[in-house]
């Protein structure tokens, strides 16, 4: 295989940002940028979220089956570089970002103009990312978008030119 071809071809599709954020409630958080978001089912909603499998949020995530998916408008740029490190809570913040807690125990960051809460279904364990299909249990909207909803989520393509996932 064309190694440039696949890069090039593979950053062709367009990724989301978004926080993902798991509690196991005994100490133990895991917090996360990812991209390899997509809805996998209208009924019951489940989502399909790619996890590198060797972050802590990973750890979290296969460990307590729970979950929110906090997701970032446009002015979320400086969360989305910031959770490419491992979690850290220090003075009631995440990252140094506010947050309250969802129902599942889990961080809804006070940056996020929307989130869910969802349950691990399945776990796919498969080269350097795991594929994790969720049911959607809950959802929250803090900022309602103006014009269409999937135009007010913070993109790859919005953090910079030299920034690429994939490939």
């Amino acid at each position: 295989m064309d190694d440039a071809a696949k890069k090039t071809t593979l950053r062709m599709i367009p990724y989301g940002i978004y926080i993902l954020t798991a509690d196991d409630g005994k100490g133990n958080v895991g917090a996360a940028t990812v991209n390899w978001v997509t809805q996998s089912s209208f009924a019951p909603p489940l989502l399909v979220v790619g996890v590198k499998a060797d972050s802590g949020a990973h750890t979290v995530v296969k460990g307590t089956g729970k979950f929110v998916l906090n997701m970032l408008g446009k002015d979320g740029k400086g969360a989305a570089f910031t959770f490419f490190k491992p979690a850290k809570v220090e003075e009631g913040k995440l990252n140094g970002f506010s947050y309250k807690l969802a129902s599942n125990g889990c961080a809804i960051l006070d940056i996020a103009i929307g989130a869910v809460e969802c349950v691990v279904k399945e776990v796919l364990e498969m080269g350097d990312h795991s594929v994790v299909v969720a049911e959607v249990t809950e959802a929250h909207l803090m900022k309602a978008p103006e014009g269409r909803t999937d135009a007010a989520i913070l993109e790859m393509k919005d953090l910079g030119d030299s920034v690429y996932y994939g490939g």
